[in-house]
């Protein structure tokens, strides 16, 4: 009994949906179609910023540690090895650094194309998102205005045998294109949004990484100064106090 009940509320929500698709005509079918090309890229981009570890902020950090510690060997291979467009762009510019025949410019210039490389896959199919975020209110409103004028059409041929039923159900079923489209366009906006964000900080970190690698840690530098003073003035005290 459960089971033939879901299965008539299961044709009924299907039969609801064939209707609705009926009565938006092809504007409906054409944002239905963006949904799922919309769909199809964000599971994609998924995937792909998975695959990279976009998230994995420590990579870079651990192989700069490794650097600063001048085990330099270890760290190009973690670099290597690790899957972080910021950790692993630290394997050209510490190999680059090390050969004091190429100057540090170029070596900048190529780790800096390198890094545009990687920021360049990143972004690839943003922009049909952001097309489809764009184009798909415009579609709603457009199914809008035809949906109106046919309604008004419909109430022109009644004549003087108006009926209330004829322009209100006119106009919900115009309105329904724009709902569509709002439906379509809010969630891809918010996501593409996020995916530019999550692209703009991993452009940061690689920035900030490799920046790291050519240009000294003035905040450790000057903590280990004040370490050595403090030492110098305790061994000064102690030198004075035995006398």
């Amino acid at each position: 009994m459960d089971n033939e009940m879901r299965l008539l509320e299961s044709s009924a929500a299907l039969q609801n949906a064939v209707d609705w698709l009926a009565v938006g005509g092809p504007v409906v079918l054409i944002l239905l179609a963006m949904s799922v090309l919309a769909l199809a890229i964000v599971l994609l981009k998924l995937y792909q910023f998975r695959a990279v570890r976009i998230g994995q902020r420590r990579a870079a950090g651990a192989v700069l540690d490794l650097y600063r510690r001048g085990r330099l060997r270890e760290a190009v291979d973690l670099a290597q090895q690790s899957r972080n467009p910021a950790a692993r762009l630290l394997a050209p510019a510490i190999r680059g650094r090390l050969r004091p025949d190429i100057p540090e410019t170029k070596v900048r210039e190529e780790v800096f194309r390198i890094g545009a490389d990687y920021l360049e896959r990143l972004r690839a199919w943003l922009r049909p998102l952001e097309v489809i975020a764009s184009l798909a209110p415009l579609l709603g409103l457009f199914g809008t205005v035809l949906g109106m004028i046919e309604a008004f059409q419909q109430l022109q041929a009644a004549g003087s045998r108006v009926d209330p039923s004829l322009l209100s159900g006119g106009i919900w079923e115009a309105l329904l294109t724009t709902a569509v489209g709002l439906a379509v366009a809010i969630p891809v906006v918010v996501i593409v949004n996020a995916l530019d964000r999550a692209i703009a900080r991993l452009a940061h970190d690689m920035n900030d990484a490799v920046t790291q690698i050519f240009t000294e840690d003035l905040g450790r530098h000057s903590l280990e100064q004040e370490a050595r003073h403090d030492d110098t003035r305790v061994h000064k005290h102690a030198l004075a106090a035995g006398r």
